[in-house]
Protein backbone atom coordinates (compact mmCIF):
# COMPACT_ATOMS: atom_id res chain seq x y z
CA UNK A 1 0.00 0.00 0.00
CA UNK A 2 1.22 3.12 -1.31
CA UNK A 3 1.85 6.02 1.06
CA UNK A 4 -0.49 8.82 1.84
CA UNK A 5 1.07 12.54 1.02
CA UNK A 6 -0.33 16.05 1.47
CA UNK A 7 0.91 19.77 0.46
CA UNK A 8 -0.09 23.11 1.43
CA UNK A 9 -0.48 25.76 -1.09
CA UNK A 10 -0.85 29.68 -0.73
CA UNK A 11 -2.57 31.27 -3.82
CA UNK A 12 -1.20 35.21 -3.76
CA UNK A 13 -0.84 37.59 -5.86
CA UNK A 14 -2.36 40.91 -6.58
CA UNK A 15 -5.57 41.62 -6.51
CA UNK A 16 -7.79 40.32 -10.05
CA UNK A 17 -5.24 38.47 -11.40
CA UNK A 18 -6.84 35.36 -11.78
CA UNK A 19 -6.16 33.14 -8.61
CA UNK A 20 -9.99 32.07 -7.80
CA UNK A 21 -10.07 31.06 -11.47
CA UNK A 22 -6.83 29.31 -11.11
CA UNK A 23 -8.30 27.41 -7.58
CA UNK A 24 -11.89 26.37 -9.45
CA UNK A 25 -10.16 24.75 -12.72
CA UNK A 26 -7.61 22.69 -10.48
CA UNK A 27 -10.37 21.87 -8.13
CA UNK A 28 -12.62 21.27 -11.02
CA UNK A 29 -15.38 22.55 -8.75
CA UNK A 30 -16.57 26.27 -8.05
CA UNK A 31 -15.24 26.93 -4.78
CA UNK A 32 -14.30 30.82 -4.70
CA UNK A 33 -16.24 33.29 -6.37
CA UNK A 34 -15.00 35.36 -9.45
CA UNK A 35 -15.79 38.45 -11.14
CA UNK A 36 -13.74 41.03 -12.94
CA UNK A 37 -13.37 43.49 -9.81
CA UNK A 38 -10.69 43.92 -7.56
CA UNK A 39 -10.95 42.33 -3.88
CA UNK A 40 -13.54 40.06 -4.77
CA UNK A 41 -11.73 37.15 -2.44
CA UNK A 42 -12.57 38.44 0.81
CA UNK A 43 -11.12 35.67 3.24
CA UNK A 44 -9.05 32.68 3.12
CA UNK A 45 -10.35 30.03 1.21
CA UNK A 46 -9.42 26.35 1.26
CA UNK A 47 -9.87 24.04 -2.12
CA UNK A 48 -8.76 20.76 -1.62
CA UNK A 49 -7.79 17.82 -4.29
CA UNK A 50 -7.49 14.68 -3.21
CA UNK A 51 -6.44 11.99 -5.69
CA UNK A 52 -5.65 8.50 -4.85
CA UNK A 53 -2.84 8.69 -2.15
CA UNK A 54 -2.26 12.08 -2.24
CA UNK A 55 -4.36 15.13 -0.94
CA UNK A 56 -3.21 19.27 -1.78
CA UNK A 57 -4.86 21.99 -0.21
CA UNK A 58 -5.05 25.10 -1.79
CA UNK A 59 -5.14 28.41 0.25
CA UNK A 60 -6.60 31.28 -2.01
CA UNK A 61 -5.93 34.36 -0.24
CA UNK A 62 -7.53 38.32 -0.98
CA UNK A 63 -5.40 39.59 -3.30
CA UNK A 64 -2.64 41.84 -1.90
CA UNK A 65 -3.44 45.65 -2.00
CA UNK A 66 -3.46 49.01 0.01
CA UNK A 67 -5.88 48.99 2.43
CA UNK A 68 -8.29 51.79 3.45
CA UNK A 69 -10.82 50.53 6.28
CA UNK A 70 -10.53 47.50 8.57
CA UNK A 71 -12.36 45.46 6.32
CA UNK A 72 -9.49 46.11 4.08
CA UNK A 73 -6.69 45.54 7.00
CA UNK A 74 -8.36 42.11 7.88
CA UNK A 75 -7.73 41.00 4.28
CA UNK A 76 -4.32 42.34 4.02
CA UNK A 77 -3.85 40.38 7.12
CA UNK A 78 -5.31 37.21 5.47
CA UNK A 79 -2.60 36.83 3.03
CA UNK A 80 -0.05 36.93 5.42
CA UNK A 81 -1.54 34.43 7.40
CA UNK A 82 -2.54 32.33 4.08
CA UNK A 83 1.65 31.85 3.58
CA UNK A 84 1.96 30.93 7.38
CA UNK A 85 3.38 26.65 7.37
CA UNK A 86 2.89 26.39 4.06
CA UNK A 87 4.92 23.89 1.56
CA UNK A 88 4.40 26.39 -1.61
CA UNK A 89 3.01 29.43 -2.38
CA UNK A 90 1.81 29.66 -6.01
CA UNK A 91 2.64 33.74 -7.21
CA UNK A 92 -0.19 34.45 -9.90
CA UNK A 93 0.75 37.37 -12.00
CA UNK A 94 -0.90 39.30 -15.28
CA UNK A 95 1.31 37.98 -18.39
CA UNK A 96 0.75 41.68 -20.25
CA UNK A 97 1.58 43.90 -16.61
CA UNK A 98 4.37 44.70 -15.42
CA UNK A 99 5.46 43.28 -11.83
CA UNK A 100 4.26 45.53 -9.27
CA UNK A 101 5.07 47.12 -5.71
CA UNK A 102 2.45 44.26 -4.35
CA UNK A 103 4.36 41.49 -6.26
CA UNK A 104 7.99 42.28 -5.40
CA UNK A 105 6.51 42.47 -1.39
CA UNK A 106 5.12 39.25 -2.09
CA UNK A 107 8.87 37.94 -3.25
CA UNK A 108 10.26 39.38 -0.59
CA UNK A 109 7.90 37.75 2.08
CA UNK A 110 9.24 34.38 0.18
CA UNK A 111 12.99 35.25 0.80
CA UNK A 112 12.28 36.42 4.19
CA UNK A 113 10.09 33.37 5.42
CA UNK A 114 12.58 31.21 2.79
CA UNK A 115 9.40 29.96 1.25
CA UNK A 116 9.26 27.45 -2.11
CA UNK A 117 7.19 29.42 -4.84
CA UNK A 118 5.91 28.49 -8.16
CA UNK A 119 5.32 31.29 -10.92
CA UNK A 120 2.06 31.18 -13.19
CA UNK A 121 1.89 33.93 -15.26
CA UNK A 122 -2.01 33.61 -16.13
CA UNK A 123 -4.05 35.52 -18.91
CA UNK A 124 -1.40 34.36 -21.75
CA UNK A 125 -3.86 34.49 -24.26
CA UNK A 126 -3.66 37.99 -23.86
CA UNK A 127 -0.22 38.40 -25.14
CA UNK A 128 -0.26 39.45 -28.65
CA UNK A 129 3.64 38.62 -28.99
CA UNK A 130 4.44 35.06 -27.58
CA UNK A 131 8.09 36.27 -27.29
CA UNK A 132 7.37 38.24 -24.91
CA UNK A 133 6.76 35.79 -22.37
CA UNK A 134 10.33 35.12 -22.48
CA UNK A 135 11.24 38.32 -21.12
CA UNK A 136 8.50 38.07 -18.51
CA UNK A 137 10.25 35.10 -17.33
CA UNK A 138 13.54 36.83 -17.06
CA UNK A 139 12.27 39.57 -15.13
CA UNK A 140 10.90 37.74 -12.61
CA UNK A 141 13.50 35.13 -12.42
CA UNK A 142 15.83 37.93 -11.87
CA UNK A 143 13.82 38.83 -8.45
CA UNK A 144 13.70 34.75 -7.03
CA UNK A 145 14.55 31.35 -7.70
CA UNK A 146 10.91 29.93 -8.54
CA UNK A 147 10.94 26.38 -8.27
CA UNK A 148 8.62 26.24 -11.22
CA UNK A 149 7.42 28.92 -13.92
CA UNK A 150 4.63 27.75 -15.82
CA UNK A 151 2.61 30.13 -18.34
CA UNK A 152 -1.24 29.75 -18.14
CA UNK A 153 -5.17 30.98 -19.44
CA UNK A 154 -6.91 29.69 -16.48
CA UNK A 155 -9.90 31.33 -18.49
CA UNK A 156 -9.31 28.96 -20.94
CA UNK A 157 -8.21 26.31 -18.96
CA UNK A 158 -4.76 26.30 -20.68
CA UNK A 159 -1.73 25.35 -18.45
CA UNK A 160 -3.76 23.88 -15.31
CA UNK A 161 -2.76 20.76 -15.79
CA UNK A 162 1.21 21.25 -15.70
CA UNK A 163 0.94 23.92 -13.13
CA UNK A 164 -0.63 20.92 -10.60
CA UNK A 165 1.70 18.46 -12.00
CA UNK A 166 4.68 21.03 -10.49
CA UNK A 167 2.71 21.60 -7.48
CA UNK A 168 2.27 17.81 -6.77
CA UNK A 169 6.16 17.85 -6.40
CA UNK A 170 5.85 19.45 -2.97
CA UNK A 171 3.70 16.48 -1.65
CA UNK A 172 5.40 15.16 1.23
CA UNK A 173 4.56 12.02 3.53
CA UNK A 174 1.79 13.09 5.82
CA UNK A 175 -1.48 12.03 6.73
CA UNK A 176 -4.76 13.53 4.83
CA UNK A 177 -6.42 16.76 6.79
CA UNK A 178 -9.88 16.72 5.02
CA UNK A 179 -12.05 14.06 4.13
CA UNK A 180 -10.97 12.57 0.99
CA UNK A 181 -14.32 13.16 -0.34
CA UNK A 182 -14.61 17.25 0.21
CA UNK A 183 -13.40 19.98 -2.09
CA UNK A 184 -13.55 23.27 0.29
CA UNK A 185 -13.76 23.73 4.15
CA UNK A 186 -16.13 26.26 3.27
CA UNK A 187 -19.45 26.05 4.97
CA UNK A 188 -22.09 25.65 2.95
CA UNK A 189 -24.09 28.87 3.99
CA UNK A 190 -20.91 30.78 3.42
CA UNK A 191 -20.38 29.19 0.05
CA UNK A 192 -24.34 30.56 -0.65
CA UNK A 193 -23.38 34.06 0.80
CA UNK A 194 -20.43 34.25 -1.57
CA UNK A 195 -22.59 32.73 -4.45
CA UNK A 196 -24.74 35.63 -4.25
CA UNK A 197 -22.66 38.26 -3.63
CA UNK A 198 -21.00 36.95 -6.68
CA UNK A 199 -24.00 37.83 -9.01
CA UNK A 200 -24.21 41.61 -7.30
CA UNK A 201 -20.24 41.80 -8.25
CA UNK A 202 -20.92 41.02 -12.03
CA UNK A 203 -24.27 43.23 -12.28
CA UNK A 204 -23.36 46.19 -10.31
CA UNK A 205 -21.16 48.79 -10.97
CA UNK A 206 -18.21 50.95 -9.49
CA UNK A 207 -17.27 51.19 -5.70
CA UNK A 208 -21.45 49.90 -5.01
CA UNK A 209 -20.14 46.09 -4.77
CA UNK A 210 -17.28 46.53 -2.17
CA UNK A 211 -19.67 47.70 0.50
CA UNK A 212 -22.00 44.66 0.12
CA UNK A 213 -21.51 41.62 2.78
CA UNK A 214 -24.63 38.64 2.25
CA UNK A 215 -25.74 36.92 5.66
CA UNK A 216 -27.54 34.19 5.41
CA UNK A 217 -30.37 34.01 7.83
CA UNK A 218 -32.06 30.50 7.12
CA UNK A 219 -30.78 27.03 5.14
CA UNK A 220 -32.93 24.54 5.80
CA UNK A 221 -33.92 21.30 3.57
CA UNK A 222 -37.65 20.50 3.35
CA UNK A 223 -38.64 17.74 4.98
CA UNK A 224 -39.93 14.73 2.67
CA UNK A 225 -39.26 17.20 -0.13
CA UNK A 226 -36.50 18.24 -2.89
CA UNK A 227 -36.39 21.90 -1.83
CA UNK A 228 -33.69 24.07 0.19
CA UNK A 229 -34.85 27.32 1.76
CA UNK A 230 -32.44 30.13 1.64
CA UNK A 231 -33.39 33.23 3.44
CA UNK A 232 -30.48 36.09 2.58
CA UNK A 233 -29.77 39.46 3.21
CA UNK A 234 -27.73 41.68 1.28
CA UNK A 235 -26.29 44.31 3.46
CA UNK A 236 -25.15 47.82 2.00
CA UNK A 237 -23.28 50.94 3.10
CA UNK A 238 -26.00 53.78 2.22
CA UNK A 239 -29.58 54.69 1.65
CA UNK A 240 -28.83 55.37 -1.76
CA UNK A 241 -27.52 51.63 -2.61
CA UNK A 242 -29.98 50.13 -1.22
CA UNK A 243 -31.96 51.64 -4.22
CA UNK A 244 -30.37 50.15 -6.71
CA UNK A 245 -29.39 47.28 -5.79
CA UNK A 246 -33.57 46.86 -5.13
CA UNK A 247 -33.75 48.67 -8.82
CA UNK A 248 -36.58 49.52 -10.68
CA UNK A 249 -39.36 47.73 -9.66
CA UNK A 250 -37.21 45.18 -7.92
CA UNK A 251 -36.04 44.00 -11.54
CA UNK A 252 -31.89 44.28 -10.25
CA UNK A 253 -32.47 42.26 -7.07
CA UNK A 254 -34.88 39.93 -8.93
CA UNK A 255 -32.35 39.39 -11.89
CA UNK A 256 -29.70 38.73 -8.76
CA UNK A 257 -31.68 36.28 -7.06
CA UNK A 258 -32.56 34.36 -10.38
CA UNK A 259 -28.77 34.14 -11.56
CA UNK A 260 -27.88 33.01 -7.99
CA UNK A 261 -30.54 30.68 -7.74
CA UNK A 262 -29.10 29.05 -10.74
CA UNK A 263 -25.88 28.37 -9.46
CA UNK A 264 -26.94 27.37 -6.33
CA UNK A 265 -29.32 24.54 -7.82
CA UNK A 266 -26.18 23.57 -9.80
CA UNK A 267 -24.14 23.46 -6.80
CA UNK A 268 -26.40 21.81 -4.27
CA UNK A 269 -27.94 19.73 -7.07
CA UNK A 270 -31.19 20.31 -5.77
CA UNK A 271 -34.55 22.66 -6.32
CA UNK A 272 -33.72 26.20 -4.30
CA UNK A 273 -36.28 28.49 -2.96
CA UNK A 274 -34.31 31.63 -2.74
CA UNK A 275 -35.31 34.41 -0.58
CA UNK A 276 -33.75 38.11 -0.73
CA UNK A 277 -33.83 40.90 1.08
CA UNK A 278 -31.82 44.57 1.05
CA UNK A 279 -30.59 46.44 4.25
CA UNK A 280 -28.12 49.14 5.03
CA UNK A 281 -25.92 49.05 7.57
CA UNK A 282 -23.70 52.26 7.71
CA UNK A 283 -20.21 52.56 7.09
CA UNK A 284 -20.14 48.47 8.08
CA UNK A 285 -16.43 47.98 6.73
CA UNK A 286 -15.20 50.35 9.24
CA UNK A 287 -16.56 48.41 12.23
CA UNK A 288 -14.46 45.69 13.96
CA UNK A 289 -18.05 44.25 15.56
CA UNK A 290 -19.92 44.24 11.86
CA UNK A 291 -16.72 42.59 9.82
CA UNK A 292 -16.84 39.93 12.83
CA UNK A 293 -20.22 39.19 12.99
CA UNK A 294 -19.73 38.63 9.04
CA UNK A 295 -17.09 36.53 9.62
CA UNK A 296 -14.98 38.76 7.40
CA UNK A 297 -11.80 38.67 10.41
Amino acid sequence: MSEKTSAFIAIVGKPNVGKSTILNKIIGQKVAIVSDKPQTTRTKISGIVTKGEMQLVFIDTPGLHKPKNKLGEYMVKAVGDGMEDVDCCLLVVEADKKITPAEKDLIEKFKLRKLNAVLAINKIDLLEDKQELFEIIKKYTELFNFSAVVPVSAKFDEGTDELFSELLKFAVPSVHYFDDNSFTDQPERVIAAEMIREKLLCLLDKEIPHGIAVDIERFSERQNSDILDIDAVIYCEKASHKGIIIGKGGAMLKKTGSYARHDLENFFEIKVNLKLWVKVKDNWRTQNTVIHSFGLD
